[in-house]
Formats: C-alpha cells, structure tokens, sequence
C-alpha cells in the first residue's frame, strides 16, 4: 500500500466550502495502514462535526481507482485558532475569533440570523458565544428565552448566561424589560465595551456579535473598539435594505475588517397552504449585491413563519429541529462563514513578548 501517494492525493482535494485544496489551507491530514485499511486522519480548520460523511464520501470518489477494495476509514476532526484582527486592538481573553453580524439598517430580521449562525455553529462542535449589542432594543433575552441577571466571578468579572448550548451576554439581562435607556453614543459605546470585556467568556471558538443598525458613531467605534475577527452583511433583496448594507460593507472596510460575505434573508416567502412562492422584497438583489462588491454570497433565507414563531418562543430554529430543511440552510451559512474565516491570517499577537522599559541604573 502506497501510503504517500493515497496522502498526496487527498491533499490535492478542493474544499468545496474555501474552494482551495487541503494542502492550501494548510489542513494537517496523515495516512497510514492499520489491518489491510486506509486510515486517514484530517483535521480541519473550522468545525466540521456533521460533515463525516460528506468528506468520506469525496474521498472515496478521489482514491477509487487506486483503492480497489481496501476499505477507507476517516477520522475527522478540527482545531479552530484564532485570527488576526484590526491593529492596535486589544483581543479579549477566553475569545479565539469575534465575528461581526451587521445590517446597516433594521428590520432585516439580522438578530434572528445571528442567533440561528451561533447555533448552527455550536451545532458542528465549537463553541460559541452570542453578545447583543443593541443596547437600545436587546432581543437576544427574548430570541433565547432567559431572563435573569447575570452573577460575578472572584475577579468581579460577569459570567455568561447559557441558554441552547451558548455563552450569551446582553444589556437586556442588566435592566427592566420595560426601560428605555437614554444614554447619549459615548455612554453606549463604554456599556458595550464593559460587556465584552468585563465578561468571563470561557474558551470561545466564536464569538458572534449582533450589532445594533446603522453605521452611525456607535457602530464605528464599536468597530474600531471591538476586536473582529471577521463580518458578515445580513440584508433583504429590498434597494432600501441593500443600500444601506452597501454602507455597513464600506464601514468595515475603513477600519479594515474584512467582510466574509453576504446573507440575503427573507428572500422568498412560500405559502405554508398552496405552496405558492413569492419574493415580496424583490429578487437576488443581495446576490448581486455580492457580486458588485467581489464578496462571497453566503445564501438566501426564507421569510417563514416558523422561524418567527420560534424567535418569540425564546427557541431559535436550529435549537428546536436540528435536522429540519431551515435549519440545513442555517448550517450551510455558518459552515461557509467559519470556512472562509478558516483561511484568514492566523493571529501572533499573544506570542509577542511583553516589553518593559526600566529607568534604573
């Protein structure tokens, strides 16, 4: 059994999710032979919990006419780092990656989007954390049914909340449902900066964040204050929704985070009674969109009642059916996500000495 060639072959092999072949995104994968099989080991980049069989499968297809009958078996696994971000920004302890969720606008349903890509994320073996930062209008107590106010460790830091398998953390759990806070951009800037990093986030792959809309102060000092791994656009096929998408793309690209792509949502509605389909907010502008600016286009959501119905339930779709066709779609948007995101720069700043300058004589 010729074990390099069975390893170079399988090194050739393109991702279809980075669409670069193992050997370049660097993947670390071994061969060898164990009682008459072909025992392959890979470790992938990005979590790939559910993805077995589809990558046994391609690999069968690659080596099936030098294996003849040996039998292939395939231990999967991956090792999620952490990547670079913005200079001069400070990374929080106990956060590997930070990935931006943005609109530019509201409405566009991109906090359900957040809470479903932290879960399908959380669902393929990482583990992740959702932080709200809408301090004006929270929706990650309601979107992942907890109400209650966070405790504080020895070191007076706060401890996430858990909810679905996630670390969560949200102004909502700090104040009165029913308070509105009048707090001018400084002031909510600070709040949020003491959420992220006066919270125990514990060993996260991911940490997603649901940024408030707009591109205003806020948002731009969150940006530049926040130390982001990564951004995906969440918009509608709507030219209103899509222009100013346009504008949170060239927020991000000014204080050089890089987008990872695009999420049209409520891209078509399907009537649950005839079946019939209808792009109420027009069609494939946001894959044009994408196009336009040479980003990726991560894939279309529907505008479906149940998602809606289980957001308000405080059980996010992922969380409540898994295996269900909207969740897969959820899936295939995070797996592209952490995928991309896979293929970044990884992030040295932690092996860097710290350097003290000392007056004595």
């Amino acid at each position: 059994m010729d074990v390099s060639a069975y390893q170079a072959t399988l090194l050739a092999l393109i991702d279809p999710l980075t669409g670069r072949s193992l050997s370049q995104d660097k993947a670390q994968l071994s061969c060898r032979e164990r009682g008459g099989e072909l025992v392959v080991d890979l470790c992938l980049g990005y979590p790939c919990g559910r993805e077995h069989a589809a990558w046994l499968a391609r690999m069968q297809t690659a080596l099936a006419e030098d294996l003849g009958g040996t039998a292939l078996h395939l231990n999967l696994s991956h090792a999620v780092i952490a990547h670079q971000v913005q200079g001069g920004v400070q990374t929080i302890p106990g956060v590997k990656n930070v990935i931006a969720v943005g609109s530019g606008k509201g409405g566009v349903g991109k906090s359900t989007v957040s809470a479903n890509l932290a879960l399908a994320l959380a669902a393929q073996g990482a583990r992740v954390g959702l932080l709200d930062a809408d301090i004006y209008g929270p929706s990650v107590p309601t979107l992942m049914g907890v109400n209650q106010k966070p405790e504080a460790n020895a070191d007076k830091m706060m401890l996430p909340l858990q909810a679905h398998g996630l670390q969560l953390m949200s102004v909502g759990f700090l104040v009165p449902a029913d308070s509105a806070l009048i707090w001018r951009g400084p002031m909510a800037v600070q709040a949020l900066e003491q959420l992220f990093r006066q919270t125990a986030w514990d060993d996260l792959d991911y940490l997603i964040v649901d940024l408030p809309p707009g591109t205003g102060d806020i948002q731009l000092s969150l940006a530049q204050r926040m130390p982001v791994t990564g951004a995906v656009i969440v918009t509608t096929p709507q030219d209103m929704a899509l222009a100013d998408a346009i504008k949170a793309i060239a927020m991000f690209d000014k204080v050089s985070v890089p987008v990872l792509g695009v999420v049209e949502n409520m891209a078509m509605y399907c009537c649950p009674n005839c079946g019939h389909q209808e792009a109420i907010f027009g069609s494939g502008g946001g894959q044009a969109m994408a196009a336009e600016k040479g980003l990726p286009y991560l894939g279309a959501l529907p505008l479906n009642r149940q998602i809606r119905e289980d957001a308000d339930a405080g059980k996010p779709t992922v969380a409540v059916d898994a295996g269900s066709e909207l969740s897969q779609t959820y899936a295939q948007v995070a797996l592209q996500v952490a995928a991309r995101l896979a293929t970044k720069s990884k992030d040295y700043s932690h092996t860097f000495p710290t350097i003290r300058v000392s007056t004595d004589t």
